[in-house]
């Protein structure tokens, strides 16, 4: 396969498996083109066109030409200067390696990562969460975020790539979209009772089954195997963690268990006061998981060799 049809078929499936569904992604490149079509030549210069296309800004071909053949990728959560070293090495050592799969954005898709937080404003009222309070909570977390990521060394793992001549991608919020949408399906389909049934639904996922082996287990961190799930939000798309002061919203439109990939002590503790049951499926987990289903849905549009290194396991669903 050539990196640009990996890479259209990462954001396509993305698309498809969008926990908001097609129409509010079709708006969403709408209103891009409606903001690129105000602003001035000079402005345009620097808008990042792809939002044109897809809205995933986590997920970029942020070194490499398109037209580059790809028969064996190095597929990681993440992938930074050590993996890139990595790939460098097993080169040398006769194992050809086309590409740099990372789940974790780096470069320009780190840059900007924060943008696709948006998005959780129509997960939340999808959820029953008001659309004008979900929106107000979104828009202070996600000037939060971005706070934190101005400051960082975007570039230091794609200038590795680009020195070692290694083509580069990422692959985030479609991979994610895929495990919320996987378990989100699994979690309506099987309506588990308790939490304790949630927990045996995860450990028969091989990803979870897997990581649990490995000391990493999915956790109830707040309730009790015995507690009842009720109605079960699966949060774990949408770029990074929203607002911790949205769990009162949630619980008010009949939420009672939250099923994430992590939580910080801040949003526990705000989950905590509202009565919600918690379970921690696990962040590498859930990572692969997603990233598993993407991989499936590539190689069934071409061969594609994946090594997998930085915390990915190859699981395959292939039938």
């Amino acid at each position: 396969m050539k990196l640009v049809d990996i890479y259209n078929t990462v954001v396509t499936f993305g698309i498809q498996m969008d926990p908001r569904g097609k129409e509010k992604v079709r708006d969403e490149l709408l209103r891009a083109k409606k903001e690129f079509d105000e602003l001035n030549k000079d402005e345009k210069e620097f808008y990042d066109q792809e939002k044109l296309v897809h809205p995933y800004s986590d997920t970029r071909i942020v070194y490499g030409k398109k037209d580059t053949e790809v028969k064996t990728a190095l597929a990681g959560i993440d992938i930074e200067v050590g993996e890139v070293i990595l790939a460098d090495r097993l080169k040398e050592r006769g194992e050809k390696i086309d590409l740099l799969f990372s789940h974790h954005p780096e470069g320009l898709a780190l840059a900007g990562f924060y943008n696709v937080m948006y998005m959780q404003v129509d997960i939340l009222n999808k959820m029953g969460v008001p659309i004008n309070v979900a929106e107000s909570l979104m828009l202070e977390r996600i000037k939060e975020v971005e706070r934190k990521v101005l400051p960082a060394n975007h570039f230091r793992s794609v200038d590795a790539a680009r020195l070692l001549d290694i083509p580069f991608m990422t692959c985030h919020t479609p991979a994610d979209n895929c495990v919320a949408s996987y378990l989100q399906k699994t979690m309506d389909n099987k309506r588990p009772d308790t939490l304790g049934d949630i927990i045996d639904l995860l450990k028969g996922i091989p990803e979870y089954r897997e990581s649990a082996k490995q000391g990493a287990p999915p956790k109830i961190i707040r309730g009790l195997p015995s507690s009842k799930a009720g109605k079960v939000f699966v949060d774990m798309t949408g770029g990074t963690e929203g607002s911790k002061n949205i769990f009162s919203k949630l619980s008010q439109a009949g939420v009672s268990t939250l099923l994430c990939m992590h939580l910080s002590e801040d949003h526990f503790k705000k989950a905590r006061e509202e009565h919600m049951n918690v379970i921690i499926a696990g962040h590498i987990a859930s990572d692969n998981l997603g990233l598993n289903i993407m991989l499936d849905r590539l190689e069934k549009k071409g061969k594609l060799k994946i090594v997998p290194c930085s915390g990915f396991r190859r699981f395959t669903r292939k039938r």
